[in-house]
């Protein structure tokens, strides 16, 4: 994703990125920020929960996220919280986009059911660089990815440029399946 920020940004398209914290790893704060200061891209880091307030208020364009694993017809999993983005981004009619690769498309999955979702020790959600945030035993749950229906996307932005609907056959093309 962070590849179609930056050239969003130089075509004049971006002005402004709103960078999410993505916890537990905090990618976005340690190396989204800093690959967004490093080009010289205008944004801002948030707490992953406030994307429903700046979408709410208006001060969000378009959501744009990275993908681990897609299927052919366009489910795909990313960093939990994504699908959380999707249905928000669709409730306030922001357009939603998923950038990757075309490597990381599984073409032995027709959807994304078929997609494992990883559960990650319970530490990583109740620490933080190993200190405790969280009272002594107490439980979490940690799935580390959460599948994201294709019905939420706007596009898929790839290195063959941004396939539309419908997905299945925008990516079997782009893919060369038939």
């Amino acid at each position: 994703a962070l590849g179609a920020i930056l050239e969003a940004h130089r075509q004049g398209r971006v002005r402004h990125v709103w960078v999410d914290e993505t916890r537990p790893y905090l990618q976005g704060a340690r190396l989204t920020a800093f690959e967004l200061m490093k080009a010289g891209v205008p944004a801002t880091l948030i707490a992953d929960n406030m994307a429903g307030f700046l979408m709410q208020r208006g001060q969000v364009d378009a959501v744009i996220v990275g993908v681990d694993r897609m299927a052919l017809n366009g489910d795909f999993a990313n960093k939990i919280g994504t699908y959380a983005l999707a249905v928000l981004a669709h409730h306030h009619g922001i357009p939603f986009y998923a950038a990757l690769p075309l490597s990381s498309v599984d073409p032995r999955l027709e959807t994304g059911q078929g997609i494992p979702i990883e559960e990650r020790p319970p530490e990583e959600v109740t620490h933080i660089r190993g200190l405790p945030i969280a009272p002594p035993g107490f439980p979490a749950y940690h799935p580390a990815f959460d599948v994201t229906p294709h019905r939420f996307l706007t596009g898929i932005v790839t290195e063959k440029g941004v396939l539309y609907p419908p997905f299945d056959e925008a990516l079997r093309d782009a893919l060369g399946l038939h």
